[in-house]
């Protein structure tokens, strides 16, 4: 435990490291090489844009987080569910997979016009934008993770007499958890950018709805903010299926 702990602790400080460094270098460079704002903007540059009241950056972002989370979770219920279902049906697994991956590839921005028709303008769209960006990964890595159990742990329950829902829980579920996180990780990246989708599409708040209108006066200050704020929204959600993935997998592996 302490070992790992030591570990952990030491990764994470070199992240760190690796990104102050980042910024410094980017700062040092716009300064030394006298690069306009309106072209690249320092991180100091970009920071002070948070005092501009009329950007509501706390309530743009609260926007984009609840679209962002909003949309991954419908996407990870969604994708878990149907791949629970399909490893139970396996004819309509048959049946509907194959269409799934057709529509999967349905340009998503397409789709944005359609939404908003449907739903109108808000909060709603952009979380179905992102369920449908995020969803299909973590269907199809859930689907392999249920398929691939050792087939000689099937035979022993069976023969033991053990329901669908004893082999699912002792078996089935345990073992596809490293393959439900994969696509939750996948996922937690595809959330982000379709909230973002739109936002850019149709919006009247959000962090996307706020790029669109700050460009229209080259403040890319703002604009650089943003994506920074986008950015961090989107480790926040990666390292929460991270904790998770920590919690549920390397937890039982430990324990076992």
């Amino acid at each position: 435990m302490a070992g790992d702990s030591a570990r952990a602790s030491r990764s994470f400080a070199i992240i760190l490291i690796v990104h102050l460094a980042v910024l410094v270098l980017w700062q040092v460079a716009v300064d030394a090489f006298h690069v306009p704002k309106f072209i690249l903007p320092s991180p100091l540059a970009t920071v002070q844009t948070l005092g501009t009241a009329s950007y509501a950056w706390g309530a743009n972002t609260l926007v984009t987080a609840v679209e962002i989370l909003g949309g991954f979770a419908l996407g990870a219920f969604v994708g878990v569910a149907l791949a629970v279902i399909f490893s139970w049906a396996p004819l309509l697994s048959l049946v509907l997979l194959p269409l799934f991956v057709t529509l999967n590839m349905i340009p998503k921005v397409a789709l944005g016009p359609l939404f908003i028709v449907w739903f109108s303008y808000g909060i709603i769209p952009n979380i179905l934008i992102a369920f449908s960006i995020c969803f299909f990964p973590i269907l199809l890595t859930t689907a392999r993770g249920l398929r691939e159990v050792e087939p000689d742990l099937l035979d022993l329950v069976k023969s033991l007499r053990g329901s669908r829902w004893t082999l699912f829980r002792k078996i089935q579920l345990p073992g596809s958890l490293p393959y439900v996180f994969s696509g939750m990780k996948v996922g937690a990246i595809l959330a982000v950018a379709g909230a973002i989708v739109g936002e850019f599409i149709a919006s009247e708040r959000g962090l996307g709805y706020l790029m669109i209108q700050v460009q229209s006066a080259l403040d890319t200050p703002a604009m650089v903010m943003a994506v920074v704020l986008l950015t961090l929204l989107g480790v926040a959600l990666y390292g929460l299926v991270l904790i998770l993935e920590r919690m549920f997998v390397v937890g039982d592996a430990r324990q076992t």
